[in-house]
């Protein structure tokens, strides 16, 4: 099984190959889902990959941000560049990129933000050229164990670091709210902020890191191709110390120095650790800080600006701070001996928190690692033409899919619909209830399902959210969620209708549809879902933010959690628009809405009937929005 460590600038690669992983993963200054990270120019490139391959080292290359139709060229000449320096892989999750580069002679893995979470998402990728699958964060051990039995490709596990709130790959907060995209790497971490919620404030929705030393045997059994470390934008310290400590783990794990680096690793970033889902599922939620505080020692009692600890807790020249529930008291480092600190600043009695958040060895680290070497290459990029030319598209009127849950709600939108997506637990007498009315009953799949309960009749319509579930539903009429991450016209039409990104802007979608020859559908209207989340203690209804919006909270009947935005997206005004542009349908959510906005909503929407905006907008509590349709991302 392999080590495969972040390396997110020239220090950090040095660092963790000097700590003795097995691989590493970087990033050049475009493309890569930690665009924030330094990151490596292409000469750095190509200097990383010798020194790393001088030292027996593998690396690996992120790509994985969704790619624009005008992005797509300079993506894959990326690509055949990273071929021709000697990069062992690349991580992608663009479906349209996998396309496009699929006869450039270099493995690909699919990135965590792609979702495989089942048997059927691995086959799928073995199928389309892909060499290794880097697994969904959400699995428990027995799931991973369940699912890559026999497995067609090789499998990837993150075990440290941090860990997303949301289901990667399905995560809109930071761009609808914050307009900053995770799935193009700027993600604004909207999931490290506070919130209030019915039960209870906090950082509750800010996961704590994993850490997962104790799983590497156990994974190892069961066929894990390869373990992963999170941390690219993390000190070269830590990218030494995770590295060392996974190492040893897996290779040495009697050498007495495991539980030195362990320590140091805990000191150098610590947010809390957890095993993430592998034990179960169980909430990781840290909510009491968000931020890197150091190890936890205890919590001590102040009386004269002096609290007492053990010989073994702390050491003369290790640094310390204080904190009062999610507030810094002020730190300061121990310069001398005993079993009594006293503070240098004024500190009122009391009960404090006591973290260590430094040690003397990190400087020792640090001297071991050294300055990099200068990585430098000459190799140039190629010029790879990539087109995807403007085709004809018939000039047809755009039909209405609409999104329901209750039985209620469908009776309301069949008189006005062409389709209907079902999202609810009597789908068997919604199908009936369309069957012989020209309205398409298509069933909506739960977003994770790792089992991938598709119904044996092959004339049962299917809504996918990913690849496994495209794979799992061979045979039925399919159609594609926004979850799918269509952005680009290179995205395979062996769908029969996807839905685009609500990432794109008016231009990227008129771009996108006039180059693409398979059906699309655009959201127009409801509620997007920013987050799905495997917490089992977030509880159904709302949560607010600092700034006063509330975001409405609902468990399915699955198990997961859905956090929506806190105002609906209304693009009733540009309909004829779309409809110019080729779009083939508008898709309206009215899923957990009552009759009376449904009615209205239905009514505009089939008439194009501007006069009901101003009451569609009150019954929406007052505010609606365009998302991203006039500024994109």
């Amino acid at each position: 099984m392999e080590i495969l460590a972040p390396a997110g600038s020239p220090e950090g690669l040095v660092a963790a190959i000097k700590g003795g992983c097995d691989a590493v993963y970087l990033a050049g200054k475009s493309f890569g889902a930690r665009a924030f990270a330094s990151n490596f120019t292409d000469q750095e490139l190509e200097g990383a990959i010798k020194y790393a391959h001088e030292h027996g080292v593998k690396v690996n290359v992120t790509v994985n941000t969704l790619i624009k139709n005008s992005e797509m060229e300079e993506a894959v000449q990326f690509v055949q560049f990273l071929k021709d320096i000697g990069a062992d892989a690349v991580i992608i999750q663009d479906i349209g990129l996998l396309k496009a580069i699929k006869d450039i002679p270099i493995k690909k893995h699919a990135s965590t933000q792609m979702a495989v979470h089942s048997r059927a998402g691995l086959q799928w990728c073995a199928d389309n050229g892909m060499d290794r699958v880097i697994l969904a964060r959400e699995l428990t051990f027995d799931e991973i164990a369940n699912v890559i039995k026999d497995s067609p490709i090789e499998t990837e596990v993150f075990v440290q670091g941090a860990m997303c709130y949301c289901q990667s790959g399905g995560c809109l907060f930071s761009s609808i709210v914050g307009g900053r995209s995770g799935n193009r790497g700027e993600c604004a971490q909207p999931c490290r902020k506070k919130y209030e919620s019915e039960d209870r404030n906090g950082y509750i929705l800010s996961n704590a890191d994993m850490y997962c030393i104790d799983y590497l045997k156990k994974l190892d059994e069961i066929g894990v191709s390869s373990v992963k470390i999170e941390g690219r934008m993390r000190s070269e310290a830590y990218a030494y110390l995770a590295s060392r400590a996974y190492s040893l783990a897996y290779k040495d794990p009697e050498n007495p120095e495991l539980e030195k680096t362990t320590g140091l690793l805990k000191t150098v970033f610590n947010r809390g650790y957890c095993h993430g889902y592998l034990d179960g599922v169980s909430s990781l939620v840290q909510a009491t800080y968000p931020d890197n505080r150091g190890l936890f020692i205890k919590k001590v009692k102040v009386k004269n600006r002096t609290f007492s600890i053990k010989d073994t807790d702390l050491h003369t020249g290790d640094g310390i701070s204080l904190f009062d529930g999610d507030m810094k008291i002020g730190g300061f480092k121990i310069l001398t001996s005993g079993t009594d600190v006293t503070s240098p600043f004024k500190l009122q009695d009391g009960s404090y928190d006591l973290y260590r958040t430094y040690d003397p060895r990190i400087d020792e680290v640090k001297n071991l690692i050294g300055r990099p070497p200068k990585l430098t290459g000459d190799t140039k990029r190629s010029k790879v033409k990539v087109s995807a030319p403007k085709i004809e598209r018939a000039k047809n009127p755009s039909k209405l899919s609409f999104y329901v849950s209750t039985l209620k709600i469908l009776d309301i939108v069949m008189p006005y619909a062409d389709r209907i997506y079902y999202d609810g637990k009597d789908f068997d007498e919604a199908f009936a209830r369309c069957k012989g009315t020209g309205v398409e009953c298509v069933m909506y799949l739960p977003r994770f399902s790792y089992k991938e309960d598709i119904p044996e009749d092959k004339d049962i319509p299917i809504m996918a959210h990913n690849i496994g579930q495209v794979e799992a539903a061979k045979g039925h009429r399919v159609y594609g969620s926004y979850f799918i991450n269509m952005f680009n016209s290179f995205f395979p039409n062996d769908l029969h209708q996807t839905t685009l990104s609500v990432e794109l802007s008016k231009a990227e979608i008129k771009d996108v549809i006039s180059r693409y020859d398979g059906k699309v559908e655009v959201m127009v209207f409801g509620r997007l879902e920013l987050m799905i989340t495997r917490d089992p203690h977030l509880k159904n209804g709302t949560i607010k933010d600092d700034k006063g919006y509330v975001f409405p909270v609902y468990r399915d009947r699955f198990g997961f959690t859905h956090i929506l935005n806190s105002s609906d997206l209304m693009l009733i005004n540009y309909l004829d628009d779309l409809e110019r542009s080729g779009v083939d349908s508008f898709g309206i959510d009215l899923r957990k809405r009552p009759v009376e906005l449904a009615t209205l909503v239905c009514k505009a929407f089939k008439d194009r009937d501007f006069q009901y905006n101003e009451e569609i907008k009150k019954l929406c509590g007052g505010t609606v929005n365009t998302g991203h349709y006039l500024r994109g991302v």
